[in-house]
């Protein structure tokens, strides 16, 4: 019986790992983009290579709400595939187009006018003026990125996330050569610099979309769907209004996350280039981490949405537990990497041997804030799945904004409780906001399950 129940909980977990996988190489190849962006723009000029650092903390947020938006797409895919309802899965994704579309009209506005953020920063003229062409360029490739996301997530919500991954490492491919062109003007093409790299990715983000509509055209585990036979459909504010329920909840939590780690850097910036650049080492870090635990909770968003679709809630509770049981294993492992070779990571970024140690510091709350980081996001993941965003949002809120901020700002920059620590003040602040953060989303993941099975998927089966 033991050796039966842990066989099954086997399978689930390789289940997960497979879906995962392929989703953690699509999300490091999406990352490498802007590494690559970085790099080649630096070699022109240290101007370049800002424009494109401040222009990316205007465009990342924006582009992860429209794509938070789009999030609510694979619980409900995965949804209708497990309960045998195929037929209504490209009504979701030709409404996906509707949010795609209406997302652009106000995250285009604020790209447009980028220059009236710029202009409140207060930025040198030559850098204001290379970060807003390079912000307009990249306008231009807004509708293609998010439009490749829509048909992405009925790709992944029919645990199909291979070809994602092959796309967007053709896109990373099809990125360095553009981006030669571009940049360094090359082909007859004038030297265009950061603004050059705005070219070559928005054409990049049009090139992904196109490969990922020809794959749902030509793919057979898609061609009972009949997406292809009207691709343009009205509005249908019912479907719409349940998409948007369950979706802007995540883009806003997305956000506010995002939010809450620019601000940290900002308000650490008085206290000197050291602190900042150790603080960004360690958040580095442990972002390249998070790709992990994330790309966990997605395959658990598509397990568990597919599983109450079938009917079986003891399917959907026993990958629940396989996904926090291999996440919980994997984070053992890279908590000690961090810990056991914190100087040696550090060392990669820089050479300066007082920020390596500072850095090295900071890494040791990295590794112990991973834990309540994977705890969290795998949970809101599986909580995705069970199409229960609100909650999780009004959660979020609370321990990043109700807690993490004013402990990590009060241990970091002031002596109300004790003596002003600097960055480890914020990285405390982090620790025991995840920490909430887990507990309360676990309570709240018990409280969903323990409900009656009818009551369960009569509530599901309304929201769809």
């Amino acid at each position: 019986m033991i050796f039966t129940h842990i066989k099954t909980h086997y399978e689930q977990a390789k289940k997960l790992v497979l879906i995962a996988m392929p989703i953690l190489f699509a999300q490091v190849a999406q990352n490498s983009m802007g590494i690559v962006d970085t790099i080649m723009a630096g070699r022109v000029s240290a101007a370049d290579m800002a424009a494109i650092a401040v222009g990316a903390s205007i465009w990342l947020p924006l582009v992860l709400f429209g794509l938070g938006l789009l999030l609510a797409l694979p619980p409900t895919i995965s949804y209708l595939n497990g309960s045998g309802k195929r037929d209504q899965i490209a009504h979701q994704v030709r409404q996906g187009i509707w949010i795609v579309l209406g997302s652009c009209v106000p995250l285009g506005l604020i790209l447009y006018h980028s220059d009236l953020i710029i202009q409140f920063m207060g930025m040198e003229k030559k850098l204001a003026k290379i970060t807003i062409d390079y912000l307009h360029c990249m306008l231009w490739g807004l509708p293609g990125y998010l439009l490749m996301i829509n048909f992405r997530c009925l790709s992944d919500g029919l645990a199909k996330t291979k070809p994602a991954m092959v796309i967007t490492f053709a896109g990373l491919l099809l990125n360095i050569p553009l981006n030669y062109i571009f940049i360094y003007g090359k082909l007859g093409i004038p030297e265009l610099g950061a603004v050059g790299c705005g070219i070559a990715t928005s054409i990049v983000n049009w090139a992904m979309f196109l490969m990922m509509f020809l794959y749902s055209k030509a793919a057979k585990n898609q061609r009972d769907l009949k997406l292809f036979e009207k691709i343009i459909e009205k509005p249908n504010f019912s479907t719409l209004n349940k998409l948007l329920r369950l979706g802007l909840p995540i883009a806003i939590a997305i956000c506010c996350e995002v939010a809450l780690f620019a601000l940290t850097a900002l308000l650490l910036s008085p206290l000197g280039a050291n602190v900042v650049a150790s603080h960004q080492i360690a958040l580095n870090t442990s972002s390249l981490i998070f790709m992990i635990p994330l790309s966990l909770g997605s395959a658990a968003t598509i397990m568990v949405g597919q599983s109450l679709g079938e009917g079986s809630t003891k399917k959907a509770k026993l990958v629940s537990y396989s996904a926090l049981a291999v996440g919980i294993s994997i984070v053992l492992f890279t908590a000690f990497i961090t810990i056991y070779f914190r100087h040696n990571i550090a060392s990669i970024f820089v050479s300066d041997l007082a920020v390596i140690n500072m850095a090295g510091s900071l890494l040791i709350f990295a590794a112990m804030y991973q834990f309540s980081d994977t705890i969290q996001v795998v949970c809101s993941g599986i909580l995705r799945g069970y199409k229960d965003t609100q909650v999780m949002l009004y959660i979020t809120l609370f321990c990043y904004w109700g807690i993490g901020m004013p402990v990590g700002y009060s241990l970091a920059r002031t002596n109300l409780i004790v003596s002003a620590l600097g960055a480890k003040g914020f990285w405390i602040g982090f620790l025991v906001s995840l920490t909430v953060a887990a507990l309360l989303l676990i309570l709240r993941l018990r409280k969903i399950q323990n409900q009656p099975d009818e009551t369960l998927l009569k509530h599901l089966e309304n929201i769809k």
